[in-house]
């Protein structure tokens, strides 16, 4: 294995850190504080698209694609290392556009849509000009088993019609979503894997009703949200299907394997802060005469989170590295791995910051561990739960022995 970052990645990596030092983090805390004294905060704060703008021509903008067509043709080894630095804000992935569900999105165009629809929605999406959701998710089925899906997408004539209702539809509630990507039952007597399709919606259809937000321990994510989605009866051209009728599982076996290494790169990114944050506060403060970082266990936390993250770490570059060389066929085992590791390895550095920030830990107010807390534990589901990753890397390695 080799994880040694490319010149190019370098060069990439050194302005993303320098943007996000001068640009991003300074501007963080206000930006919170603004969007909190709003009425309605599912709006895009200027600073938003002023940032945006700064990064598109600094030439920081779609580095997640390894093809210079449509992206920066950055390895998934090097793009790991800028999501990595992404991950120190919330705010930075929609900054550089390589925000989730996004980029999935792109690439499911880029290599599976029909040219009509890579007509009608690349520019605008690789532009920034809009965002996108996916429908997966549903509140009436064990959506961790994704053959469970019962919404469905069925043909009559010359036209798919959308029936069901979705939830946890990140990016929905976001005022530039403009399309989304509907998975749905099409054949229910097919093979299991050919039952399912993938569907190109553009939001204005009718039929389509948003019918709450929901939060996450009381936080609506605004201006991205999850919301609960109901179709009644959308009525979409044939043409919609993305690479046809039944192949939503190849699909989205595409869509999976780099966006995972990017959520976990991200996570990694978000635990560096958080150790930062954590023994900033443990030298900074003291309790019965000594720094807190004295005190204690808190030593060994300390060393504990550094391990923790460094082990993380290079399992996910050794995922990436192997999606370079081998392509998702010789990644599966890792990309299970790292999504069971790494959401847990930052849920746990993030509650015991908590811990060593003492009340002011759980203050939205004064520091951002609230929020990491919220999405490490969000983490550990919306990419599918532990449980399923666990279950495919022994599944992966008891096959070693079955012969």
């Amino acid at each position: 294995m080799d994880f040694t970052i490319t010149a190019k990645g370098r060069s990439y990596l050194e302005r993303v850190k320098a943007f996000m030092a001068e640009e991003i983090l300074p501007v963080e805390a206000q930006y919170y504080r603004d969007l909190a004294a709003l009425d309605n905060r599912w709006v895009v704060l200027p600073v938003i698209e002023e940032l945006k703008a700064k990064a598109k021509a600094q030439g920081l903008w779609n580095l997640f694609f390894p093809d210079e067509q449509y992206g920066c043709g950055l390895l998934n080894s090097d793009y790991a290392l800028l999501a990595e630095e992404m991950g120190k804000s919330f705010l930075a992935p929609e900054i550089f556009n390589c925000n989730a569900p996004d980029t999935g999105n792109m690439e499911v165009l880029i290599h599976y849509g029909s040219p009509a629809q890579q007509t009608a929605w690349l520019p605008r999406l690789l532009s920034g000009e809009i965002r996108s959701a996916f429908f997966m998710t549903e509140p009436d089925v064990a959506s961790s088993d994704a053959t469970n899906m019962a919404a469905t997408a069925t043909i009559e004539g010359d036209q798919v019609v959308l029936n069901g209702r979705k939830w946890w539809s990140t990016g929905v509630g976001h005022p530039n979503c403009k399309v989304g990507i509907f998975m749905g039952l099409t054949a229910p007597d097919a093979p299991k894997h050919r039952r399912h399709s993938m569907v190109l919606v553009p939001m204005d259809t009718a039929g389509i009703t948003i019918e709450r937000m929901l939060p996450v321990f009381g936080t609506y994510d605004e201006p991205y949200g999850h919301g609960v989605v109901r179709f009644d009866n959308v009525r979409l051209p044939h043409s919609a299907f993305i690479a046809g009728p039944g192949r939503g599982f190849e699909v989205a076996q595409g869509r999976l394997g780099p966006g995972r290494v990017h959520h976990c790169m991200r996570a990694i990114g978000a635990a560096e802060r958080t150790l930062e944050l954590m023994i900033q506060r443990a030298l900074s403060r003291e309790a019965f005469g000594r720094p807190l970082a004295k005190l204690g266990g808190n030593v060994d936390i300390i060393a504990n989170a550094r391990m923790a993250i460094e082990q993380a770490r290079l399992l996910t570059l050794k995922c990436a590295w192997l999606l370079d060389t081998q392509g998702i066929g010789g990644a599966l085992n890792e990309v299970a791995m790292i999504k069971a590791v790494v959401p847990q390895m930052l849920q746990t550095v993030v509650d015991q910051a908590i811990q060593i920030h003492g009340g002011g830990g759980v203050s939205d107010d004064d520091f951002p561990l609230t929020r990491l807390f919220a999405y490490a534990r969000v983490l550990r589901l919306a990419d599918g739960p532990d449980e399923v990753h666990r279950a495919t890397v022994a599944r992966l390695e008891l096959r070693r022995y079955e012969g």
